[in-house]
């Protein structure tokens, strides 16, 4: 029976357009975020591939490279390219155009769009030994679907690799919030009195103090970085949860099974574990994708004030934040494209979340 009603709960979620589109956006960040150093187009650590002269460049932007090797160690396992990027085997050197003579290569190296400095290598060196590869191994073309950052980077790359913060971000978040939410909410259902005064207390404390302002002091007090934002985006949430759970729990403990199990001479862990908490398990799933949601707004808003995640890890607040200057000026889609994915799964989430509310719904 309770295989089948989980069934009819997807059935009624699936039909929901608005929630499957959701869902659909949400598997596809997922699997862009695990796989993003293989899928982006510039999978070195963090997408950080710097070339100064071609900065804030327009979405669809070419540009011919040479590709001189460096001797950097490029030796590393599959796994490790999965979490951190390959550093890449070659130097990209933009230039404007090339000639050959005999075993040296002639390049006009690309400054700006009126300024090139005539450069040459020699063949053998650039081939090691193999000269015939010049043109398919060391002279290639980029395209920067969608342009370049201040530094030269590729902001599609570095968007792809940002949704691995905005999706650690809310998970670990959403984790840390159910978890402390869950755990004094149910206490406080529970048990009541006394123990349920004390845990009201520190909610309405909690509460009443300002989400971002509480946000700031507990980075400040644990420093910046990506660790540090997982735990004070947490510990910023657990409020609505503790409130709702305890609502919950304090309508299920007077059902007639509940007094049936403390009959029976049940634990109170027992009762509140096996009998109250899975029949709340609908309104956690709910609330933890509206939270879910409401983290990746706040990181993206602790990274572009600056406390949040730092550079040269890719983070789609950090990314405004370093080209929104260009929203006036000619590039504004240099900031306004990170701004755009994080509407856009901020969107998911929430239609998500509502579509979990309908199909939860036993009235409907």
């Amino acid at each position: 029976m309770h295989q089948s009603f989980n069934n009819q709960i997807w059935k009624r979620l699936i039909k929901n357009k608005g929630a499957l589109l959701g869902l659909t956006i949400i598997a596809a960040a997922v699997f862009i975020s695990i796989f993003g150093y293989f899928i982006a187009p510039d999978g070195s650590p963090n997408a950080d591939l710097q070339t100064v002269e071609i900065q804030a460049k327009h979405p669809g932007y070419t540009q011919l490279f040479l590709k001189v090797p460096d001797k950097r160690n490029n030796d590393i396992s599959w796994l490790a390219q999965l979490m951190n990027g390959k550093p890449d085997a070659y130097r990209f050197v933009p230039i404007k155009d090339y000639s050959i003579k005999g075993d040296v290569l002639f390049v006009n190296k690309y400054v700006d769009d009126d300024t090139a400095v005539a450069q040459q290598y020699s063949i053998a060196q650039l081939t090691n030994g193999h000269p015939e590869n010049l043109l398919t191994d060391n002279i290639c073309t980029k395209k920067y679907w969608l342009g370049t950052d201040t530094f030269g980077r590729d902001i599609l790359s570095r968007l792809i690799i940002g949704t691995r913060v905005s999706l650690a971000v809310g998970l670990i978040a959403v984790l840390i919030s159910l978890t402390l939410g869950i755990l004094l909410g149910a206490i406080a259902g529970y048990y009541k009195g006394r123990v349920d005064a004390v845990i009201m207390w520190l909610i309405n404390v909690t509460w009443s103090i300002p989400t971002l302002l509480l946000v700031f002091a507990i980075t400040l007090a644990l420093g910046k970085g990506f660790w540090q934002i997982f735990i004070a985006v947490g510990l910023t949430m657990w409020v609505s949860v503790a409130r709702l759970i305890r609502g919950q729990v304090m309508a299920i403990k007077e059902l007639e099974y509940i007094q049936e199990a403390r009959a029976l001479g049940y634990t109170d862990v027992r009762i509140i574990g096996r009998h109250i908490l899975p029949n709340i398990f609908g309104p956690v799933m709910v609330i933890a994708a509206s939270n879910f949601a409401t983290a990746i707004i706040v990181e993206a808003g602790l990274s572009f004030l600056g406390i949040g995640v730092q550079p040269p890890q890719p983070s789609w607040g950090l990314m405004i934040k370093e080209n929104y200057n260009f929203i006036i000026t000619h590039n504004p889609m240099l900031a306004l494209v990170p701004g755009f994915a994080i509407m856009l799964l901020v969107l998911s989430f929430n239609l998500l979340g509502n579509g979990l509310r309908d199909a939860l719904d036993v009235k409907n």
